[in-house]
């Protein structure tokens, strides 16, 4: 007789998870939707949120199909999505607020307690926050980022005309925050990488010596170092543990040595990383986000 084994039960499978739809609908570009709603979403632990943007609702057309789109999120994930809004017209917002969503008002949260603080009624205007409508604020933007672009990774020189020369191993963040100051607060942001022979010299690098008072340094954990390296040069000597290791604890004691302020930036935001830099060196924000 046939041996038969146990009786094959009946596979489970795990249930799918359905992850939160949150919607940023906005008149223009969706920026100040995004940044304060994320903002709001990151103080929910353990909860997952699937990110839509609907920039340029612009017309009751558009209006229409964003309400659509937010319903049609709903009965697929069996979820009530949440919108964030920043529309400015009333005829437009009247719309989208039906869709079956939580609906949060960035706008008039606050517009009209400032209406009636200022004795003076908004000019509920699209496009506001993010025209043009400062020529100068935005030149200074544009010149600012182009230096940065100019001045990154030890290219350009031209340290004197820096607010600040970030310093640093490779990869710890001091391009994207360069970048960030410049487009964010117009401030003149070069960098300065430094190389193997910089860390066994013990001393600042000639060419940013001059600038000590404009220097900052970043730094990072050596495994997240070596994380993001691997990702880049795999099986290097570049990437290994003991590279890293080597690096991040050679330039923290040239930062200690020389005086220089530094950061350390594994878990902090280049939102983070520019503001402490900004502060710490008391570099006034030309202009404002």
């Amino acid at each position: 007789m046939k041996h038969c084994g146990s009786i094959a039960q009946p596979r489970k499978y795990a249930k799918p998870v359905s992850r939160r739809t949150v919607f940023f609908v906005s008149d223009q570009t969706g920026v100040t939707a995004e940044t304060l709603g994320h903002s709001l979403m990151t103080q929910f632990e353990g909860l997952e949120f699937r990110p839509v943007t609907l920039p340029f609702v612009s017309d009751i057309d558009k209006a229409h199909e964003v309400v659509r789109r937010i319903n049609r999120a709903g009965e697929q994930t069996g979820l009530r999505p949440i919108v964030f809004s920043t529309l400015v017209q009333d005829e437009l917002r009247d719309v989208v607020v039906g869709a079956n969503a939580l609906f949060l008002d960035l706008f008039s949260a606050f517009v009209g307690p400032l209406e009636r603080e200022l004795d003076t009624r908004s000019t509920h205007r699209a496009g506001r926050a993010h025209g043009i409508a400062d020529l100068a604020a935005y030149t200074t933007r544009i010149n600012a980022t182009n230096f940065a672009l100019a001045n990154d990774d030890g290219t350009g020189g031209d340290y004197a005309h820096a607010d600040v020369v970030l310093i640093g191993v490779s990869r710890v963040g001091k391009t994207p925050t360069c970048v960030y100051m410049a487009l964010q607060y117009g401030a003149f942001a070069a960098n300065y990488p430094l190389t193997e022979d910089d860390l066994d010299g013990g001393g600042l690098p000639a060419v940013v010596e001059p600038y000590r008072r404009k220097l900052f340094g970043l730094t990072i954990e050596p495994g997240r170092l070596q994380q993001i390296r691997q990702e880049r040069r795999p099986d290097s000597r570049y990437a290994s543990a003991q590279q890293c290791a080597f690096e991040v604890r050679a330039a923290e004691q040239l930062f200690e040595r020389h005086g220089v302020p530094f950061l350390e930036t594994t878990d902090t935001s280049i939102e983070e990383i520019a503001s402490r830099v900004l502060e710490r060196l008391a570099i006034p924000r030309r202009v404002r986000p």
